[in-house]
């Protein structure tokens, strides 16, 4: 059976007509980071949307196979006088996204770089340790 969902033509007349701004929904939930994995033959390359937050307020934590990214985008008071806010739907706070590689990330030759408000990180994978057979003397 199709969903079927009721509505109010008068809602949408309604909904901004008035000066003053009225809340219909929920509250502004937090909006998630879009992300990209890919791998290649010796790295996993990663595309994340940050869209608006400065690269200083991002963070990457790397443990192993699992990889995190942590942003936060902070509101600027900008009060100017005779000035009043109507309405804010832009999100500000914190968001973070977590995922698990299929191998282990070498850290020290993973690398970052953020432009247009993409975060690009290049993780080479971890060689895995070769077994090493010992010359009997």
């Amino acid at each position: 059976m199709s969903n079927v969902s009721r509505r109010d033509p008068l809602d949408d007349f309604f909904r901004g007509f008035f000066v003053r701004p009225v809340e219909y929904g929920s509250a502004t939930e937090a909006p998630q980071m879009r992300v990209d994995v890919k791998e290649v033959d010796d790295a996993f390359q990663v595309h994340a949307e940050l869209p608006g937050i400065k690269k200083e307020d991002i963070h990457v934590h790397i443990d192993g196979p699992v990889v995190s990214i942590s942003a936060e985008r902070k509101q600027e008071k900008e009060a100017r006088e005779g000035e009043r806010v109507l309405r804010t739907e832009r999100y500000f706070g914190q968001v973070s996204r977590s995922f698990q590689l299929g191998q282990d990330v070498d850290e020290g030759k993973a690398s970052a770089k953020f432009t247009d408000g993409v975060l690009e990180l290049s993780l080479p994978k971890k060689t895995a340790p070769q077994a090493k057979r010992l010359v009997i003397d």
